[in-house]
């Protein structure tokens, strides 16, 4: 006799499956009206077994997912989530109050400018605000940029997190990876990186900061002619008054060194 489907054995990729999802239903339990939560009306909600939840309970609070309420039986999201949707939030913020700033900011050194967002592996363009030129240079939004681009170095020199942005340049090779380090200390004391490539493109770039950290670079880009590369010009020196205004405006601080 066949035996019916859910008598067939678990694989273990069908058990990572469920626990994520069970994660993901244990999470959506909490709101503004749940924002703590028993092992008891987790499985009453979910109708799962009540070691299951209790199971899963422990081993989020484990991760971080969630954490125990003082002197009782409850708990509540961790501070990993925190984490995640106050950064999920500060993007949302910098996506809002950025364009009015590189409009601002296009109007006066007549070159396009790019806010890029980090993502999972390096700086992500985000919002191109392009220049009334004869010629245009811009970036595609969407466009994931190189480890050793302008706006990925000043990300990696004010990432909170320095360990793992040892760990990212650590992937590059020789004598790239030197270089990079390199052109990273140096954006730490300046606060900006420039950079000319070779088909002779100029990206001048610049952190802005929110309460939690570096949020998003913006860059001007154009060419050599149209952008000088210099820390000092007036098209940098506008650049880096912008960034810190958003950064004033986004609750965060600019680093004195950098100043």
């Amino acid at each position: 006799m066949t035996k019916r489907q859910f008598d067939k054995p678990v694989t273990a990729r069908e058990q990572d499956i469920q626990a994520v999802s069970r994660t993901a239903q244990i999470l959506g339990l909490f709101g503004p009206e749940t924002p703590e939560l028993s092992v008891a009306e987790a499985t009453r909600r979910l109708g799962l077994n009540r070691t299951t939840v209790h199971r899963y309970f422990s081993s989020m609070i484990g991760s971080g997912l969630l954490e125990r309420v003082e002197d009782s039986a409850l708990v509540r999201p961790g501070r990993s989530i925190l984490q995640l949707g106050s950064f999920m939030l500060g993007q949302q913020r910098i996506m809002q109050k950025a364009p009015a700033y590189m409009r601002e900011l296009v109007l006066e050194i007549k070159v396009s400018t790019v806010l890029s967002l980090w993502g999972t592996s390096g700086p992500v363009v985000s919002l191109v605000e392009e220049a009334e030129h004869p010629t245009l240079v811009t970036v595609r939004v969407g466009s994931q940029l190189a480890l050793d681009s302008s706006q990925a170095k000043v990300f990696l020199a004010f990432l909170p997190d320095q360990f793992h942005a040892d760990r990212l340049t650590g992937s590059l090779p020789e004598p790239q990876r030197t270089e990079t380090r390199r052109r990273i200390e140096a954006i730490q004391q300046a606060g900006m990186s420039s950079h000319v490539n070779h088909r002779g493109i100029c990206v001048v770039a610049a952190p802005v900061f929110a309460a939690t950290g570096i949020c998003a670079t913006i860059a001007a880009v154009g060419t050599e002619r149209m952008l000088p590369e210099a820390l000092d010009s007036r098209e940098a020196t506008a650049l880096k008054a912008a960034c810190k205004r958003l950064t004033k405006e986004m609750g965060g601080t600019w680093p004195e060194a950098a100043d």
